[in-house]
């Protein structure tokens, strides 16, 4: 009885359900691009991207969208979706910008792509298990979702007071002017590609918060001489305001 027990709740674990929320999540996970008919390659990788609300919008990093396109030779903003090689691209218009919070809103148009519930990231304590999905490689070997784990280590200011003056560098000093908000730290390993990917509860696949390498390890390490490898999230409550604003 004591091991039917165990395996019931082995069942029931994040562990086993991750599979299946991976399946479940990865049609929703897009990576960030330009498009250029006569570039090659003709698509520029940038990010990872995520839908959500009515499926016809896309989060990602701030940090990523092109400051400028190349108009003239008719560079288009936009996601790349499928898997392998077998991938398409569809053009966005770039909706609403959070700079603070380092996120972007996408609009796409056309067929609505599967949309990931955006959850309550007030409400997540230090420990909770999460996974992300994105594109660690970018497309240099195709379009492939991978997955990684993360513990929520830590939830911590995104910039602490510089030991002294001289360490306080010019965009420290403009964030410890803005009003304080806090970011998930995690136990988890990502790279510059992740940049964007939905942080997801395992069994639901329902988000709390988004990857983020740039914004918080330009903020929160300048102290440091070598940057960690720690690996960062912005809380998912920055989504729904962005999503908001009209």
């Amino acid at each position: 009885m004591i091991a039917l027990g165990l395996l019931a709740a082995a069942a029931a674990s994040p562990a086993a359900d991750l599979p299946q929320t991976i399946a479940a999540v990865k049609p929703s996970v897009v990576g960030i691009g330009t498009y250029q008919r006569t570039r090659n390659p003709a698509i520029r990788f940038v990010a990872t991207g995520f839908a959500t609300g009515d499926g016809l919008s896309v989060i990602t990093n701030a940090h990523s969208i092109p400051g400028v396109l190349d108009g003239e030779n008719m560079e288009t903003l936009g996601v790349v979706s499928g898997a392998g090689t077998d991938i398409s691209f569809r053009p966005a218009t770039l909706a609403g910008i959070d700079k603070e919070h380092d996120l972007a809103h996408l609009r796409l148009s056309g067929a609505p792509l599967p949309a990931l519930a955006i959850g309550d990231s007030g409400s997540v304590l230090e420990g909770r298990q999460f996974a992300f999905t994105g594109f660690p490689l970018g497309m240099a070997l195709g379009l492939n979702h991978a997955t990684h784990r993360a513990m929520l280590a830590a939830i911590t200011p995104v910039v602490m007071p510089a030991l002294g003056a001289r360490n306080l560098q010019p965009r420290v000093l403009s964030q410890l002017q803005k009003a304080p908000f806090r970011i998930f730290q995690l136990d988890g390993t990502a790279y510059p590609g992740n940049s964007g990917s939905p942080l997801y509860d395992p069994e639901t696949g329902v988000v709390f918060g988004v990857i983020n390498m740039v914004l918080v390890k330009g903020l929160k390490e300048t102290a440091i001489t070598n940057p960690s490898g720690i690996s960062y999230a912005i809380p998912a409550v920055y989504i729904n305001r962005l999503l908001e604003k009209k």
